[in-house]
């Protein structure tokens, strides 16, 4: 997967985001008209769809976790629905950690299994039945916002609050996954992850259309003393600058960073030249969960990547929990019997 082009995060207009409105116009009109459509499916339990407005990464996967953590607290059995990018599975599967790794079912799957069960189904509808042999009672969708093939009872948008939605314009001319009017309409309230001027623009455009605006942060999972030797860190995810900075705030002592495009798929030369970085600078390596997860199952010199690599756990922390809680017994008790 390519990086995000500069230009998308401009705020200003650029000569790239002209040259391609014409195509972006095109792309908005049937993206927009997509999600204009009536569900074709509903499932038989309340469904939670955790998603975002531009293309990349925002928390999502981290926001999903919390949220079945909310839900098991309300005594519910969340499931877990995704499509399973980045893996090569095209029908439904329900994912065993003992015998799948990223390859067949893309990394956010494994972290998400770690939480409850997941199936992972290009074709979500086609997923349900697997999520109901397992007993689930309240599905939450690991993205899938755009897609209308599934009634939502809730959906929630995960927005960074540093980045907002960058240039506000559609593919390619910009992040926007459909046109931004489009999308607020759709939305039962946004989650503002971090702050920041761009995440404050669109805390007043969500709410003037009267939809909710919750507050988080991602905070490290749990207190560690990093050291004393200084860290290698690497990311292949949406944006490896935030993850660094992350690290950065959290005192992990940094000696230098590289970056991969988003879903990174290893390589055992890219295993090879972190080792050897690493050996010869007397360094020790982190990276994410999900950079971590990809490695799983791995042999040969990506399995020593892995397993010379410490995970930097992180967990999206609501400023207002009980909010969350709300809106979740909220679509319990008002999804009829279905």
């Amino acid at each position: 997967m390519i990086s995000a082009p500069r230009f998308w995060s401009l705020q200003r207009l650029s000569v790239p985001s002209l040259l391609l409105a014409p195509v972006a116009a095109l792309y908005g009109h049937v993206a927009g008209r997509r999600m204009r459509r009536a569900p074709k499916s509903t499932a038989p339990v309340p469904v939670i769809c955790v998603g975002n407005y531009v293309v990349g990464g925002a928390g999502k996967t981290p926001t999903a976790l919390t949220l079945a953590r909310i839900a098991r607290a309300q005594g519910l059995k969340p499931g877990f629905l995704t499509r399973g990018y980045g893996g090569r599975a095209r029908t439904p599967l329900l994912v065993d950690l003992a015998m799948h790794g990223a390859a067949e079912v893309g990394d956010e799957a494994l972290l998400l299994a770690v939480a409850g069960p997941v199936v992972v189904s290009p074709d979500r509808p086609a997923g349900l039945p697997l999520l109901a042999d397992a007993g689930v009672d309240l599905i939450i969708m690991d993205d899938g916002f755009q897609n209308p093939s599934l009634r939502k009872d809730l959906s929630l948008i995960v927005v960074d609050g540093t980045a907002g939605i960058g240039n506000g314009r559609v593919f390619p001319a910009g992040p926007l996954r459909a046109p931004l009017r489009a999308q607020i309409v759709r939305t039962d309230a946004m989650i503002v992850v971090g702050e920041g001027k761009p995440g404050d623009r669109m805390v007043r455009r969500v709410s003037r259309a009267g939809r909710a605006v919750l507050r988080a942060k991602l905070e490290p999972a749990a207190l560690r003393v990093w050291g004393p030797r200084p860290y290698l860190a690497f990311a292949g995810i949406g944006r490896p600058e935030k993850f660094f900075n992350t690290l950065d705030r959290a005192g992990v002592p940094l000696s230098d960073v590289k970056g991969f495009p988003d879903h990174h798929v290893y390589t055992a030369e890219d295993a090879r030249k972190l080792l050897a970085r690493a050996d010869a600078e007397g360094l020790d390596l982190v990276t994410t969960s999900k950079d971590h997860a990809r490695l799983a199952r791995a042999t040969g010199d990506l399995a020593r990547l892995r397993e010379r690599t410490r995970v930097f756990d992180v967990e999206m922390k609501f400023e207002n929990e009980a909010q969350v809680a709300g809106l979740i017994a909220d679509i319990v008790r008002r999804a009829p019997t279905r």
